[in-house]
């Protein structure tokens, strides 16, 4: 069953933090306060537009809900719980900071029939945190993850790559702690520039540099690959798209763009073909067939069929030949001398 989403967009006002990069305006589109009228008329109207059947969830986003008085945080829950007690929803989720979790939050949100709580984790390496202005630590994170884990709720994970002071051992110390903690899901979201931040004001005197595109990707790619590897799901790579952030007087730089996920896996599928290319020690002379899945095709290809262009240039492969006749999303069967050979993003490397 297809999954729809009803988005319920919580501003900054629960939040005592200012995060670098946090312009709360320009991420939810709102900074005063959502009433529980609101929330029933925002669930109400989505419910009206859904014509087939869908396994329908109510998703508290923006600012740190669980930062809120928790009676505002049940009186905001209660329609959304009205609403999944009259079976009109099937489930509740909320997005929250990690230091704003325990015993008692958790089981006020239990009350109210919320089932997924995903914290805004960003990075484990502690300096990376603190030159973010993000007010926990990486021992924070651990806790939450664990009391959340003890009362049988599912447990999400947001990453930030890019954020001031990070550098590629950050990287790794951030995927060995995903890893360890073992969440649900995970959410992928690279550092943006967005005006009127304090990340902003770093841009501009020259002490944050900003990922670019290919940047992004690449440290995208390489945590979806460990996860991978560990057999937990990322649902979503790179922010989705609103008018708002495909503004350039919003987005000041970093690495943007309305199809970023589909550009990770895409350059996750050139590193697949590249390491078949170079463990068979292809050349000029070499005939190979690429079965695929057929939803994979375009980000096999590449935009505008970037990856086999490159492949054909940097390899001298002329006889390569793809067909759209794969059983498995996400892996590539590569038949060369009437020999075929497997590879996923779970083969890649390991670290």
């Amino acid at each position: 069953m297809k999954h729809y989403i009803i988005p319920v967009f919580i501003p900054h006002y629960g939040c005592t933090h200012a995060c670098v990069f946090c312009n709360q305006r320009k991420i939810t589109g709102r900074m005063s306060p959502v009433s529980a009228q609101e929330v029933t008329g925002i669930i109400n109207e989505h419910i009206g537009r859904i014509t087939e059947t869908r396994h329908i969830e109510v998703a508290f986003y923006g600012g740190s809900f669980t930062a809120l008085d928790i009676k505002v945080q049940s009186e905001l829950l209660a329609p959304a719980y009205s609403a999944l007690q009259s079976s009109k929803i099937n489930a509740i989720r909320i997005s929250t900071r990690p230091d704003c979790i325990n015993d008692t939050i958790v089981q006020n949100l239990i009350a109210f029939g919320v089932t997924t709580i995903e914290l805004g984790v960003q990075s484990l390496d502690n300096k990376v945190l603190e030159a973010s202005a993000r007010g926990h630590s990486a021992t924070d994170v651990d806790q939450a993850v664990h009391t959340i884990k003890k009362m049988g709720l599912r447990c999400g994970i947001q990453l930030m790559p890019g954020l001031p002071e990070e550098d590629w051992v950050s990287m790794i110390i951030t995927a060995r702690g995903v890893i360890r903690l073992a969440p649900d899901f995970v959410r992928i979201y690279p550092t943006i520039v967005i005006a009127h931040t304090k990340l902003a004001e770093m841009y501009y005197d020259g002490s944050y540099t900003a990922l670019n595109i290919s940047a992004g990707i690449t440290r995208a790619a390489f945590f979806k690959i460990m996860f991978a590897q560990h057999n937990i799901l990322v649902i979503r790579t790179g922010l989705q798209a609103t008018e708002d952030l495909d503004s350039s007087d919003v987005v000041l730089a970093g690495p943007y763009h309305p199809a970023f996920g589909e550009m990770v896996d895409s350059y996750l599928f050139y590193l697949m073909l590249v390491h078949c290319v170079e463990s068979l020690r292809l050349g000029e002379s070499s005939s190979i067939l690429i079965h695929h899945h057929s939803r994979d095709t375009s980000k096999l290809r590449g935009m505008s069929n970037s990856n086999i262009k490159k492949l054909r240039s940097i390899y001298n492969i002329s006889n390569l030949t793809l067909k759209a006749d794969g059983q498995k999303l996400d892996e590539l069967m590569i038949e060369y001398q009437s020999i075929c050979y497997i590879i996923n993003k779970k083969m890649l490397f390991h670290i």
